[in-house]
């Protein structure tokens, strides 16, 4: 199959660069993934019970449902949304080269575009600690922005385990609503920038438990309401009673698949020109959180969408131009 545009990625940032070039007559084509990341087709957005930050939905709305909505709006203006997996690329010439997950090798006739749009986002990393299927979501988050005023975290006391700046700014953020935060660190030390680290040291709402891992989440069946805690000299444990545990220890952008051929900062991250979705390799484009680090937010990812849409839609402009000037010199 062979189409002018192919995104790669079904969150935010995806479905609004099928949007945009849907609308703009590009007819993309959207591989969401089959449990891509070890994430269901929607991305991070489907880990979130509660969005209270995106416009234009006063009263909130679960994750899973602005993520169907996002689906809806592509569909409805003729993206073409394949429920499967890009496994591999190859990048070296035009079109690109695409291989579905369960393509056998080179056998495989591939899919190929003209142009290409990485919106494959990044996962957070988790501990995977005993109960944490049952509460994740009923007071186990991977992001304290995205669920922090949540009504189920609201005057009550939290823990977010990490040692680096994002623990640090995560448990100041979480005391704009907790009762208390405290902040789980494996080691003696943190991390964390010196001033980040001072910041949340001083802060009134906050206590570091240093050298202490969160070994289990505890709960009535229904929410969480205890981290059991793990001294990491001594291996003695203790709960804390606690309504919510928050990870701060990374995120892992989903870009093995690319093989290394696009240019990454020493994190992984996707590297773009600044102020555009281009990366290294003429295009290709990325957008939304596999190249931002930094905010990871639901409605910045999709602003880089739109970009990415409108960098592919110059693209494939010029390079209508360019093959039209080859024909005719011939």
């Amino acid at each position: 199959m062979h189409s002018k545009v192919v995104i790669i990625g079904s969150g935010p940032a995806g479905h609004t660069a099928a949007i945009y070039a849907a609308r703009a007559h590009m007819q993309p084509t959207l591989f969401e993934g089959m449990m891509a990341g070890g994430v269901a087709p929607g991305g991070q957005l489907t880990t979130t019970s509660e969005v209270e930050n995106f416009p234009g939905f006063p009263t909130g709305i679960s994750g899973s449902e602005l993520t169907d909505r996002f689906r809806e709006q592509s569909e409805r203006f003729g993206t073409n949304i394949v429920t499967e997996t890009i496994s591999r690329v190859d990048l070296s010439g035009h079109p690109f080269k695409l291989w579905r997950e369960d393509a056998d090798g080179d056998k495989d006739t591939p899919d190929t575009c003209d142009a290409l749009i990485v919106a494959t986002g990044a996962t957070a990393k988790r501990l995977h600690i005993t109960g944490e299927d049952k509460y994740w979501q009923r007071g186990m988050s991977a992001c304290a922005v995205c669920d922090g005023a949540a009504p189920i975290f609201r005057d009550k006391p939290l823990v977010v385990i990490g040692g680096g700046d994002s623990a640090c700014e995560e448990a100041t953020f979480l005391t704009k609503y907790a009762s208390h935060v405290y902040i789980a660190v494996r080691r003696d030390v943190f991390r964390a920038s010196r001033i980040m680290a001072k910041r949340a040291s001083n802060h009134p709402k906050i206590t570091v438990l240093w050298g202490t891992h969160v070994t289990e989440a505890k709960g009535d069946g229904k929410v969480l309401t205890h981290a059991v805690l793990q001294d990491a000299k001594t291996g003695e444990t203790r709960e804390l009673e606690v309504s919510g545990i928050f990870y701060a220890i990374g995120h892992k952008p989903n870009t093995d698949f690319l093989g290394g051929v696009l240019d990454t900062d020493s994190t992984g991250y996707l590297v773009v020109k600044p102020g555009t979705s281009l990366t290294n390799i003429r295009g290709v484009f990325a957008a939304g959180d596999v190249h931002d680090k930094h905010y990871r937010q639901a409605i910045t990812a999709a602003g880089s969408g739109c970009m990415a849409a409108l960098d592919a839609e110059k693209f494939l402009e010029d390079l209508a131009e360019e093959e039209q000037e080859k024909a005719s010199k011939l």
